[in-house]
């Protein structure tokens, strides 16, 4: 039989465990898995729709950043609308969007279509970041919670790693379609099963949902993530990013006036004088700064440094995920997350990604063993630092309150990686274009400028410099990365005290 969901069910969890709840875990993880994917597979494909759609430069960036966009925009009001209407609901209503729009992407014959689909898809997106991770708070207990977080989270770095193999491999067998298209088998078996096992719940409080602050909240999210994506594209002191930015803090300023005078809100202000709530949503800024710019890095190091193409660069990063998803789905992190407390584990898990990142920058070798031990003991550091920056933001708000505590992590994390892109993308480009040959002073990238080289000499040239800014870049986000864990880590650490203490 499958579970009501005209009526909402309580958001406490009961005293007996669900018993198919490992297998709702897998269906979420999989949900999860595809909005992911989204988010790295359409790099390998971007030669092939340049030539069989024509896009233009602006429409490849359009094809990639209006999911980015949407989703990032959208993520406080999908999860305000899981906590009111109902979180399987959400999630029911997210996979159909998702695959609506993947099916669309796929059979899409213009640059626009495209365009309008992977937003639509977007959407999708945004109800199911936020209500997977809703409904695993609420169908495992507390002794169960912190590993079921941890495969979730591992869920993501599968996602970003497997992403340009997976997109290589269909494309070399397939058109290009077949890479949104496939999205469709697994969005159909994910609504069958969690339509049969998954129970409803709802904040017993909600009301309706409040749609000047949804307004409000996804127009000055859209408006400041764009203009961190385009910053380094246009120049931060351009008159486009600098007015979204400020068109961007001015709607979310309003926003929170807003929040605070209505009686239900769709995120409660007084979360943020929760010294605990305040240190890990500032730590999942700060982690995923660094982290997601310096795998980016990376993967540019390992592409034109080293030469591999995308789905090769993708899959020799794979230990780096499969680390993760083994070190939690064995239950090993969840353990470890309970002796050590959440500061200690993400001090020492950012430790120890960025210890990784040096060994791969700073350890010369064109083989493969620095970077498999350099991946794999960022991957350790991810497995541990993930999943308790997740739980530290998830425990610090009232159960019922579930989809709004995955909706601010959710904006926090593509706040974070996006602003780890950029900044760190533009370290590594000023670093390139202040060692560029003075004959080649003004290209904008390493293809550009290996394609006007003139002979080998400059070729060369350009590879060491383009190495050497990538040092700097993966420095720099190692940094970030130590710096950033160490802070939220402090924080937290700070909040906990006088709880202790009492």
């Amino acid at each position: 039989m499958e579970s009501d969901a005209t009526e909402p069910a309580s958001d406490t969890t009961a005293s007996a465990p669900l018993p198919q709840r490992w297998l709702i875990l897998a269906v979420l993880c999989v949900a999860q898995l595809v909005v992911v994917l989204d988010n790295t597979v359409l790099t390998v494909a971007v030669p092939v729709l340049t030539t069989e759609l024509g896009a233009s430069t602006a429409d490849v960036q359009w094809m990639i950043n209006a999911y980015a966009l949407v989703l990032s925009g959208l993520l406080l009001t999908a999860g305000s609308a899981a906590d009111r209407y109902g979180r399987r609901r959400m999630l029911l209503v997210g996979l159909v969007l998702f695959g609506i729009g993947s099916l669309a992407a796929g059979l899409a014959s213009t640059s626009g279509q495209l365009i309008a689909a992977r937003a639509g898809m977007g959407i999708g997106g945004a109800l199911l970041v936020t209500s997977t991770l809703a409904v695993a708070m609420q169908v495992f207990d507390a002794a169960e919670r912190s590993r079921a977080i941890g495969i979730w989270a591992a869920t993501s770095a599968l996602g970003f790693a497997a992403g340009p193999p997976i997109g290589g491999t269909i494309l070399a067998h397939l058109p290009w379609g077949a890479i949104f298209l496939v999205n469709v088998p697994a969005v159909l078996v994910c609504l069958f099963v969690a339509r049969a096992l998954i129970p409803e719940s709802r904040d017993p409080a909600g009301g309706r949902l409040d749609v000047v602050g949804a307004a409000l909240s996804t127009a000055g999210l859209t408006a400041v993530v764009w203009a961190i994506i385009s910053g380094p594209e246009h120049g931060w002191t351009s008159a486009p990013v600098l007015g979204a930015a400020a068109l961007g803090v001015l709607l979310l300023g309003l926003f929170v006036r807003w929040e605070r005078r209505i009686p239900h809100p769709m995120l409660d202000m007084h979360f943020f004088q929760d010294r605990r709530f305040v240190g890990a949503i500032s730590g999942v800024v700060l982690i995923t700064f660094g982290a997601t710019g310096a795998l980016f890095l990376l993967t540019q190091h390992l592409q034109f440094v080293r030469g591999y193409p995308a789905w090769e660069a993708g899959l020799r990063m794979a230990p780096f995920a499969l680390s993760i998803v083994l070190l939690n789905v064995s239950g090993v992190v969840a353990l470890v997350i309970r002796r050590l407390g959440l500061a200690a584990a993400i001090a020492i898990g950012m430790t120890l990604l960025a210890g990784g990142l040096a060994v791969i920058t700073l350890v010369p070798s064109d083989g493969y063993g620095v970077l498999l031990v350099g991946l794999l003991v960022m991957g350790v550091g991810c497995a541990l630092a993930n999943p308790a920056i997740v739980e530290a933001v998830m425990s610090a708000i009232p159960a019922q309150k579930a989809g709004a505590g995955a909706g601010v992590d959710g904006t926090m994390t593509e706040v974070g990686s996006s602003l780890g892109i950029a900044v760190l993308g533009a370290v590594l480009n000023a670093r390139f274009a202040a060692l560029l040959p003075a004959a080649l002073a003004g290209a904008g990238s390493f293809p550009a400028a290996f394609a006007a080289a003139r002979d080998g000499a400059e070729r060369e040239a350009v590879t060491v410099a383009f190495a050497s800014a990538l040092e700097t870049g993966q420095l720099a986000g190692a940094a970030a990365v130590l710096i950033g864990g160490l802070v939220a880590a402090g924080l937290l650490h700070r909040a906990e005290r006088p709880k202790t203490a009492q």
